[in-house]
C-alpha cells in the first residue's frame, strides 16, 4: 500500500516556539510509519521555512533547554499552482529540488501565526488537506475575546471579562482600569491571543494599582490585545473533543483535571514544562455523573459553537450551578504527556490511533468552502 505523505510543520514565530517544537518530537516519535512518510518543515524564529531532519531527539523539551528550529537547514518553499501538494527544496550547494506530492499537513504550531488562521489560510489556498479548524474556528480559538463573544451568542455561559486594546491603553488607562473592579476582589490579566499561560498573572486588587498595570504591561509584552477576566468559583476542567465522521456530533472525553500543588497560585508557564513536579493530572477528574455528562454537552456545543474541526480541547470551570467555559484550544498541547492525548487514551485510543485518526479526519473532508 501506498504511504500517504504527511508534512509535519512545528516552530513557529510565536513565543510558544519551544512547546510546538516539543509537540512534534511527540508526534515524530509515535506516527505509524507504515502508514506514513513524513516530511517535518520547521519554522525558525524569523519565520524561515526550513526542511528538518525525521529526529524527534533535538526538538524534545527538558528543564536544561528549551528546543528551537535553527535556520541551518535546506529552505522549503511551497509553491502556489494547479499542482499543489509539492515542497520545493533550496540548499545552498545545490538548485531547487522537489519533493514528491504532501497528500496532507499536519500543523502542530501554537499560537499566533500559526494556530490563529494565518497557515491555515496559506493552506486552504494552496489547496491542501489539513488537520484541525479552518480559519475562522483556528481565529476565533486564538483570540479570547472574539471566542468568548461567538460563545456568549449561541448562549453558551462565560465568565465576565472585560478587554483593553492598544488604543484604548495608550489613549486612557484610567478608562481601561475603571471596568476591573466590578469583576471582583482577583482578576485574572492574560493576552487575548496567546496561549501555555504565557503573560498570564493572577491579582489581587488590594495589592494596588501598580501591580494591575505591572501586569497588564507583562500581558501586552506578548500580545497588545489585553483580556482582564474575573476569577470564577470552581474546578478547573478540561474535556478533549475530536470531530465526528461524517455529520456525526463531536466526539467528547470524561473530563480530566490539573491539580496544581505547592505555592503555585495556578498552573503558569513554569508549572506546565518546566516544574512538573508540583502538579499532577487527575484523569479522569472525580466528578459527579450529572456533572460530567453537563461537562462533555458543553465542551460538543462549545466546538460547534465556534465551527471547530478536527480536534479541540475544552477547559470550563466546574461550578456550583453547572460548567462555565474558559477557553477553547483548537490545537492543545499535544505531546504523549500532555492532557489532550491522554484523556483519549483513557477513553482507549492510544497516541499513535489518535495522530492516524486525526490524519484520517482531515483527508476525509472536502477542502475549500464546507
Amino acid at each position: 500500500m501506498t504511504r500517504i505523505r504527511v508534512a509535519i510543520i512545528f516552530g513557529g514565530r510565536s513565543s510558544e516556539h519551544a512547546i510546538s517544537c516539543s509537540t512534534a518530537a511527540g508526534v515524530l516519535s509515535a506516527i505509524d510509519r507504515s502508514r506514513f512518510d513524513v516530511v517535518p518543515i520547521g519554522i525558525a524564529r524569523d519565520g524561515s521555512w526550513l526542511l528538518l531532519p525525521d529526529d524527534p531527539e533535538p526538538l524534545r523539551l527538558d528543564g536544561a533547554r528549551l528546543p528551537e528550529v535553527r535556520a541551518d537547514h535546506p529552505e522549503v518553499v511551497l509553491p502556489f499552482g494547479p499542482r499543489t501538494g509539492r515542497v520545493l527544496v533550496s540548499p545552498a550547494s545545490e538548485g531547487a529540488r522537489v519533493l514528491s506530492g504532501v497528500d496532507v499537513v499536519l500543523p502542530l504550531l501554537h499560537g499566533p501565526f500559526g494556530e490563529d488562521g494565518t497557515l491555515q489560510g496559506l493552506l486552504e489556498l494552496l489547496g491542501l488537506p489539513y488537520v484541525g479548524s479552518g480559519v475562522l474556528a483556528s481565529a476565533a480559538g486564538m483570540d479570547k475575546h472574539a471566542m468568548k463573544v461567538l460563545l456568549a451568542g449561541a448562549g453558551l455561559p462565560v465568565g465576565p471579562y472585560t478587554v483593553i486594546t492598544r488604543a484604548g491603553w495608550e489613549r486612557d488607562r484610567a478608562l481601561c482600569l475603571d471596568p476591573i473592579p466590578s469583576l471582583g476582589d482577583v482578576v485574572f490579566v492574560k493576552p487575548s491571543r496567546a496561549g501555555s499561560s504565557m503573560g498570564v498573572s493572577r491579582v489581587v486588587l488590594a495589592d494596588g494599582e501598580d501591580a494591575l498595570v505591572a501586569a497588564i504591561e507583562d500581558a501586552r509584552r506578548h500580545d497588545p490585545k489585553v483580556l482582564v477576566e474575573a476569577a470564577i468559583d470552581g474546578r478547573e476542567i478540561e474535556v478533549a473533543v475530536l470531530q465526528g465522521r461524517g455529520t456525526d456530533r463531536p466526539r467528547t472525553t470524561a473530563p480530566g483535571e490539573i491539580v496544581v500543588g505547592g505555592d503555585r497560585a495556578f498552573y503558569d508557564f513554569e508549572a506546565k514544562y518546566i516544574d512538573t513536579s508540583s502538579t499532577s493530572l487527575r484523569i479522569p477528574a472525580v466528578v459527579s455523573d450529572e456533572d460530567e455528562a453537563a461537562a462533555r454537552a458543553l465542551a460538543a456545543d462549545a466546538f460547534d459553537a465556534l465551527g471547530c474541526e478536527g480536534l479541540a480541547r475544552v477547559d470550563l470551570f466546574l461550578t456550583g450551578t453547572g460548567p462555565i467555559v474558559n477557553e477553547v484550544n483548537t490545537m492543545p498541547g499535544f505531546t504523549p504527556f500532555s492532557m489532550f492525548p491522554q484523556l483519549w487514551q483513557h477513553e482507549g485510543l492510544t497516541y499513535p490511533e489518535l495522530i492516524t485518526e486525526l490524519l484520517e479526519l482531515a483527508l476525509e473532508r472536502p477542502v475549500g468552502l464546507r
